[in-house]
């Protein structure tokens, strides 16, 4: 894929999000693994206005050499490549139904949601809560590095999801199967549900790996 196209499919990506309401005004962030280094939303954008020439060009260690400043959450995507040397992009949305589980008191912060659906299953598994830290602090990103290499998709308190991909189809595919269950499960609490069994859910990740 040429520069010029990494750049468009971001952007397509990112306004797509936005018009679908996944994430809000200046909120979310992607970015890109290229040959070079990476591409990121810059910071303070919408990702519903994103210009492809005015991305954040990081060098592979990491140093802002091109575009507008890159992301806050720069070193959270850093770390999620670092700990994932095979994943090719990585998605944060603030997406409402995802924010809103990472607020419940009470949840398992080992496993945020349970296995509704056999899609949740195969693209997200195991979803771990962090704990809260601000936007962009580099506690942040070390938190997400220390699970990164055993968990692709995190749940980030009182913030949202993180979820990085092989491509950044996958990536996105993942993040909005998130959130579609986040919305499922909480449409769903009170109720008595049945959820795939330990078994199924193994099967599933036998049958279709990440």
């Amino acid at each position: 894929m040429t520069d010029a196209a990494r750049r468009e499919a971001l952007c397509v990506l990112a306004k797509s999000m936005f018009d679908r309401g996944l994430t809000h005004g200046s909120t979310g962030n992607l970015s890109l693994r290229t040959e070079a280094g990476f591409l990121m939303t810059p910071t303070g954008s919408s990702l519903g206005a994103l210009d492809p020439a005015r991305l954040a060009v990081l060098d592979a260690a990491g140093a802002h050499v091109g575009g507008d400043a890159p992301t806050k959450e720069a070193l959270l995507h850093l770390a999620m490549y670092r700990e994932r040397p095979r994943d090719a992009a990585v998605v944060h949305l603030h997406a409402t139904h995802s924010v809103a589980v990472s607020v419940l008191e009470g949840v398992d912060a080992a496993d945020v949601l349970p296995p509704l659906t056999a899609y949740y299953a195969m693209r997200i598994g195991t979803l771990p809560l962090l704990p809260y830290f601000a936007p962009g602090d580099a506690a942040l990103a070390d938190a997400v590095g220390a699970v990164a290499a055993r968990h692709h998709a995190v749940l980030l308190a009182n913030h949202g999801p993180v979820v990085s991909g092989a491509s950044l189809a996958a990536a996105a595919d993942a993040i909005e199967e998130l959130e579609a269950t986040a919305k499922l499960w909480l449409l769903l609490r009170g109720e008595r549900v049945r959820t795939l069994t330990a078994g199924q859910a193994a099967d599933l990740r036998h049958r279709f790996p990440r």
